[in-house]
């Protein structure tokens, strides 16, 4: 499994020019291949996003998140109590955004690789994170 971070699955799924031709085609592939996990606090994410005009959608949240969660090979990550509370026992230093805090705990807990464009995440070295764009 991998997890995409809010924004690469968002670019993802709009084809966003975020992603070059070369990331975007590794993520599907990837899809045909393994799980690609889309935290639920992704959902919450893109809901408040669109609530406050900074995402428009094609179509009404419900559906485009409906659409986004069935892609091939995608699988909606539930939130755990242990996700939550590792959030806030993550080792080293982090910046306190809460989703991304989450993120990073869930993608720990299932020791799996975290895709984002995020630079703090990128450099934060207690998670295995990798930037789209180097996706083999």
């Amino acid at each position: 499994m991998i997890l995409l971070d809010t924004h690469v699955w968002v670019w993802w799924v709009h084809g966003d020019d975020r992603l070059s031709k070369t990331a975007l085609n590794a993520l599907d592939l990837r899809s045909n291949d393994e799980v690609i996990g889309i935290s639920a606090i992704s959902c919450w994410e893109v809901a408040m996003l669109q609530i406050r005009s900074r995402l428009v959608l094609p179509c009404s949240l419900d559906e485009w998140l409906d659409q986004s969660l069935n892609y091939p090979g995608v699988r909606e990550v539930d939130l755990t109590r242990s996700y939550l509370v590792d959030s806030c026992r993550l080792p080293g230093e982090f910046h306190k955004d809460p989703a991304d805090r989450i993120l990073v705990a869930t993608a720990r807990a299932l020791d799996c690789d975290l895709i984002t464009a995020d630079e703090t995440i990128l450099t934060y070295a207690h998670v295995n994170a990798i930037h789209p764009e180097q996706m083999t």
